[in-house]
C-alpha cells in the first residue's frame, strides 16, 4: 500500500509536475492517480523509477512510502 500523503509531499517538494511523472512511466496522469490513490498497484519498475525522479535513495524511506503496511 502506497503512502499517498508522503508521496505526494515527496512530488510536491520537488516541485515535479504530476504530468511528467506520468509520462515518464508510462501511464497516463490519471493512470498514475489510481495508482497515487491506492485504486491500482505500482509496479516494481516504476518505484524504481519514481524513486531515480525523486531522489529517494534510502531503502528506509523507499519502503514507507511504496510499502507502507497501513496508510493513517
Amino acid at each position: 500500500m502506497v503512502n499517498s500523503n508522503v508521496l505526494r509531499e515527496k512530488i510536491n517538494a520537488k516541485g515535479i509536475k504530476y504530468n511528467f511523472l506520468a509520462e515518464q512511466l508510462g501511464l497516463s496522469p490519471y493512470g498514475l492517480a489510481l495508482k497515487i490513490d491506492n485504486q491500482n498497484e505500482f509496479k516494481i519498475s516504476e518505484v524504481s523509477k519514481l524513486c531515480d525522479l525523486l531522489g529517494i535513495t534510502s531503502l528506509r524511506e523507499k519502503e514507507s512510502i511504496f510499502f507502507a503496511s497501513s496508510v493513517e
